[in-house]
């Protein structure tokens, strides 16, 4: 017995440096005694961004840099953190394809899905999965036949003997935001990405990286943020976010692992230098490399990208012509009419927030509305054409649904109220919602009365679900109740998009119609 004592401690101790319990395993010996440096570019919240933006971001742009990249370091990971779909119509009328074809070219290593690849049909995204010359995939999402969606849990990659172990995680989110099959069965985030982490140790990896798309700003109490997720799972190295669209100027480190994000649509790549020695991450360096700005165009187009996106372009520009639908009469835009009261113009983009979200989206919202200022022109009798939606609806305003208290959202009327008649800040409701702005005391100080949204007076304790544009949710126009909004739902489609694809849902013909949905007391006419 005593000589078994003796030996004992021994055995534990060997079973503790082997058990991925307790630590990594012991790695390949190729790799200790060595010091390793790895580029790192990642991406996230494409979003469909084909061409710039104000000047920012491109596909041919962001090529262009990821090939200098390639061109001054041997060993490049090339990542994307999700929701490559759902964007501008130049995207959304090819299901993306000129995007997945661009990020081909440009040589991504793996990418994960985000809650938008969940938008369109599952025969769309399998096609997609097949299109993706890169693992596309997600360690948290199970087929009808209990194989992972994308068909693996992980990505091991070898640079030169420095093994990198790579996983992907999509919030649980999307089965409530999005629309996906109901077949695919979907695993806690937390659980899935342990289940991974131990799966690379198993495979004896150097670096652990997490590439998912599950945002760093909490939507809900049932959210798991990347933040938790690095407290959850120890031996995760480094995260690669997305889906909150952050701004990151540092990473954020939780424990021992870093976290980064690119902010959105190609606008920035994250740039990061990895360190390894006797592997172990011994350093990262990293920073958010902007791709252009408005006032400095520091990478040309790639030519080669650009010779792809050509024919999609093409394509696009002349489907601007393409009759979407038709106006049975008038809706008349005056001399900005939308700025004082109640229009046909604004009652049908808002009607179409509506239609869209409850009948494609599946969500359970009780109003739209927008500023007045948003919408443009008029629409004339006759044929609708794409074209013609832009021209109302010139602005790339992205849609939002969140949520806002009832004492917030009369707060937000009663702010209403004291917009002067001709701002651009002055509303335009959908049907659910009716009241009144009494002016007779003066523009700057009206007064809402009889509001009822649903049919009924607004309860201040009851939370209101509704759609506004990117705009107002950032307090433009002095709407600042609703920087208090919560569980935010960024749709990333555009406003024009939502409302051509209304259009051509009512069998493409229109008619303007007004019903005393917004009523103004002693106001004034332009």
């Amino acid at each position: 017995m005593k000589r078994l004592f003796r030996i004992l401690p021994l055995a534990v101790l060997f079973s503790l440096l082997v058990s991925p319990v307790f630590g990594r395993p012991v790695r390949d010996t190729a790799s200790l005694g060595r010091d390793y440096e790895l580029v790192l570019l990642h991406t996230n919240d494409h979003h469909g961004a084909i061409l710039p933006n104000n000047g920012q971001g491109g596909l041919a742009e962001v090529a262009t840099f990821v090939k200098q990249v390639r061109a001054e370091n041997p060993y490049v990971l090339l990542v994307d953190a999700g929701d490559i779909n759902t964007g501008p119509a130049l995207s959304n009328m090819f299901a993306a394809e000129p995007d997945f074809l661009a990020y081909n070219m440009m040589g991504y290593d793996i990418a994960t899905m985000g809650n938008h690849e969940f938008d369109k049909s599952h025969d769309q995204l399998l096609a997609q999965i097949e299109l993706a010359n890169f693992p596309f995939f997600s360690s948290n999402i199970k087929t009808a036949d209990g194989n992972f969606l994308g068909g693996r849990q992980y990505l091991v990659k070898d640079y030169g003997g420095l093994r990198v172990g790579l996983f992907g995680i999509t919030t649980l989110r999307s089965r409530i935001i999005a629309s996906p099959d109901p077949s695919l069965v979907w695993l806690n985030e937390i659980d899935a990405a342990r289940a991974a982490v131990e799966a690379l140790k198993k495979e004896g990896v150097d670096l652990v990286i997490g590439v998912t798309h599950i945002g760093d700003v909490k939507e809900g109490p049932d959210h798991i943020t990347s933040p938790e997720l690095a407290a959850a799972v120890p031996g995760i190295d480094i995260i690669i976010d997305g889906h909150s669209h952050s701004f990151f100027e540092a990473p954020r480190k939780v424990g021992n692992t870093y976290i980064v994000t690119a902010n959105e649509w190609g606008k920035y790549v994250g740039y990061g230098k990895i360190s390894v020695r006797d592997g172990i991450l011994a350093g990262f360096d990293w920073r958010p490399e902007p791709i252009n700005t408005q006032e400095k165009q520091t990478y040309a187009p790639n030519a080669a990208v650009s010779a792809l996106l050509v024919p999609y372009v093409e394509k696009a520009n002349a489907s601007l012509k393409e009759v979407v639908g038709e106006a049975a009469e008038d809706f008349v835009f005056g001399n900005r009419l939308t700025r004082y009261q109640e229009t046909a113009l604004g009652n049908m983009v808002t009607d179409a927030n509506v239609w869209y979200f409850k009948t494609v989206y599946n969500q359970n919202i009780d109003f739209a509305f927008h500023n007045g200022g948003n919408i443009r022109a008029a629409l004339p009798k006759g044929p609708i054409t794409q074209e013609s939606i832009l021209t109302l609806l010139p602005f790339e305003n992205y849609l939002f649904i969140v949520s806002l208290k009832g004492s917030d959202i009369i707060e937000l009327f009663n702010f209403i109220g004291t917009i002067p008649q001709g701002a651009g800040g002055f509303p335009q409701f959908s049907s659910e919602v009716r009241f009144t702005i009494d002016k007779s005391a003066g523009q700057d100080t009206g007064v809402v009365k009889d509001l009822t949204i649903g049919g009924v007076p607004v309860d201040p304790a009851k939370t209101y679900r509704f759609c506004t544009n990117d705009y107002l949710l950032g307090g433009g126009d002095g709407y600042t109740a609703l920087t208090r909004s919560e569980n935010p739902f960024n749709t990333s489609l555009l406003l024009s998009y939502v409302v051509i694809e209304y259009i051509k849902a009512q069998g493409g013909v229109i008619s303007p119609t007004l019903d005393g949905r917004l009523t103004v007391i002693g106001g004034i006419t332009p």
